[in-house]
């Protein structure tokens, strides 16, 4: 009882002991950022992303080059705090480190060393250097242990040989001769012996109920749709512009719209045909602008749904609820405008089916943009299929080609396009009204002279059934239409994933390549060349003449502020009064941790920033520099 209590606080507090653990609290409350929003540094991006893969109750944690953008010290505080959780937890971790600090490589119990696929040495950190040194490789007291063991197996090792020892003929120099003399080593075999240990009994008993009823999925589907579901929720909430644009989108389109087709005359069935065309139009075009932000969600669920977060199914089902809200705003505003000003029949019952259809087929049209994301390689592709989607809608949509114009071969088109049933069903809702359900309008007796009443007629110049069936039949059409385009999304992010390649394979040729230019050596050729020994070139490296000004780049009091996201009449100071100076002729290293605002001191002196406050000087040889200076020297 009390270990299960010792867990569930643990659970409770693990946020705040995942961003303890990534130095993570002086970010905790912004927003990741990406080209368009401003966010957090590039180092601190890629804790967080570590600290996502941290959440839930894994014992064993796999971490891949953790220290690549961030600096010494804060790669030591993770790695020691990932070693004081792998203690007091009883964790495994196995982490992927290029090249540690001395400090950094301290902190592990055990180094498993590879290269060229072929393990070199498995075994505990402290033996490791004692283990080289009985083959005849010795470290030299300014060299790092990390870097001696990352010369081995390489040309470089040449620096680290020795007496030979005795019992060996040569020093190996490949990987595979590594190899072999571990698996003959004593540290070999005590790891094979204690892996031929008999397993102890008790934890095979509970074999069953500890490891086979670990489920996939650690959440219930609808836990994790609604979790999914509070998430959306937030990030629409966040994205404060998008929703300010598409409001002010929506309501200048409607007026624009409803003002150019004022009160309409109901008679002139081409125009009110048109108007209602128009209409469905606009809300299904206007879901092509969620393809970024579909796309840009898409890798997040990539990365999380290969972590087993959560179902495709539940993604899917939380993305399509979140546009609920959007749906009902966009076609209650845009629709209210074009139904009271443009002179539709004034009647509650047909305003609110009106109504209904322009949300259904707003859902269907961003469920069917979002299919497009789901089975699109990147957005350069999926806008293209966007707009030859919407090229087909438009013309079977029986409006500007009608449906008894659509030759026989293609009419299996027309049946399938959504315009094509929301438009008949708003038709016959409009022109079956009991205002249009006559035989006599505007002094015309449609029954005597058509022998239907006006409403039928109207209809008929456009080819549509009058039957009232068909507003039942396209509001059913346009759910199905929205099931089914989320069921292919699910079935396609599920089998399909345009993710990059997890395995590459190199020949032996391009890693002998790659070799002979790291050591600055010619690559070696598989045919017989021609050598002419007594031909040689002189190459003169005297100093040429410069023929470019050099320039002494200094900033004075550099100063850069942004709007507090948090309060937008705050402003947060990101530059505080920077000066500093770099010479022609010499490397200046701009160093600092991770978020210290390197990148946006940079940024600043490369006339990069487009948002913000820039106080202070920027010099080249003495003079204030303009932009044009900048960004001739940058």
């Amino acid at each position: 009882m009390n270990a299960l209590n010792v867990s569930k606080a643990l659970s409770d507090h693990y946020p705040d002991v995942v961003i303890r653990q990534l130095g993570l609290e002086n970010c905790q409350d912004t927003i990741v950022g990406d080209v368009m929003h401003r966010g957090v540094s590039g180092g601190e991006r890629k804790r967080v992303t570590t600290g996502e893969m941290e959440f839930g109750t894994k014992t064993v944690v796999l971490m891949d080059e953790i220290s690549t953008g961030l600096d010494s010290a804060a790669t030591f505080d993770i790695i020691n705090m990932q070693r004081s959780v792998a203690t007091k937890l009883n964790k495994t971790v196995v982490i992927a480190l290029l090249q540690p600090a001395p400090e950094v490589f301290d902190l592990f119990d055990d180094v498993l060393i590879l290269n060229e696929g072929e393990v070199m040495y498995h075994g505990p950190r402290e033996e490791v250097e004692s283990y080289f040194a009985s083959m005849g490789f010795v470290r030299p007291p300014g060299r790092d242990v990390a870097d001696f063991l990352l010369d081995l197996g390489t040309k470089q090792q040449r620096q680290y040989e020795r007496a030979l020892p005795v019992g060996m003929n040569a020093f190996p120099r490949e990987a595979r001769e590594f190899a072999t003399i571990f698996r003959q080593s004593r540290i070999f075999h005590d790891m094979l012996r204690r892996l031929e240990e008999p397993l102890d009994r008790e934890l095979l008993g509970r074999k069953g109920e500890d490891m086979d009823s670990v489920p996939e999925f650690q959440q219930t589907f609808w836990n994790s749709t609604m979790t999914l579901m509070h998430r959306q929720a937030m990030l629409t909430i966040r994205e404060k512009e998008f929703l300010i644009s598409r409001a002010v989108m929506i309501t200048l389109m409607g007026l624009l719209n409803a003002s150019t087709f004022w009160d309409v005359d109901p008679t002139n069935a081409q125009v009110m045909l048109g108007v209602l065309f128009q209409c469905i139009l606009f809300l299904a075009v206007g879901q092509t602008s969620l393809i970024p932000m579909f796309m840009a969600a898409r890798d997040v669920f990539y990365k999380q749904r290969g972590a087993n977060f959560y179902k495709t199914s539940a993604y899917v089902l939380s993305c399509s609820v979140a546009q609920l809200p959007l749906a009902i705003g966009e076609s209650l505003v845009f629709g209210t405008l074009i139904y009271w000003l443009c002179g539709f029949v004034s009647s509650a019952e047909n305003f609110i089916i009106f109504m209904i259809l322009l949300m259904m087929t707003n859902l269907a049209f961003a469920a069917w943009f979002f299919f497009i994301t789901a089975i699109s390689p990147d957005i350069h592709i999926s806008k293209p299929i966007a707009m030859m989607s919407i090229v087909y809608f438009i013309l079977f949509a029986g409006f500007v080609v009608t449906k008894d114009q659509v030759p026989d071969y293609f009419i299996w088109l027309y049946w399938l396009d959504p315009i094509s049933w929301c438009l008949r069903a708003l038709a016959v809702n409009q022109y079956r009204s009991s205002a249009f359900d006559v035989c006599v309008y505007d002094g015309i007796d449609y029954c005597l002279q058509f022998d239907m009443n006006a409403g039928e007629y109207y209809m008929s110049l456009f080819d549509i059934p009058s039957d009232k069936f068909w507003i039942v039949c396209g509001a059913g059409f346009m759910v199905g239409a929205y099931v089914v385009f989320m069921m292919l999304s699910v079935l396609v992010l599920e089998y399909k994933r345009y993710e990059g390649p997890e395995n590459v394979t190199l020949t032996k040729k391009t890693i002998e390549d790659a070799d002979n230019y790291v050591t600055l050596e010619t690559p070696k050729t598989e045919v017989n060349q021609m050598i002419f020994p007594n031909r040689s070139t002189v190459l003169d490296v005297s100093e040429k003449e410069k023929n470019f000004v050099p320039v002494t780049l200094a900033f004075q009091d550099l100063r850069y502020s942004v709007k507090s996201p948090s309060n937008p009449n705050e402003s947060l100071d990101l530059l505080k009064g920077i000066s500093g100076f770099a010479l022609p002729g010499s490397i200046t290293a701009l160093m600092g941790s991770s978020g210290a605002g390197k990148t946006t001191l940079m940024d600043v002196i490369a006339g990069r920033k487009t948002e913000g406050t820039i106080n202070g000087k920027i010099l080249l040889n003495g003079y204030e520099a303009t932009d044009l200076a900048i960004r001739r020297s940058t």
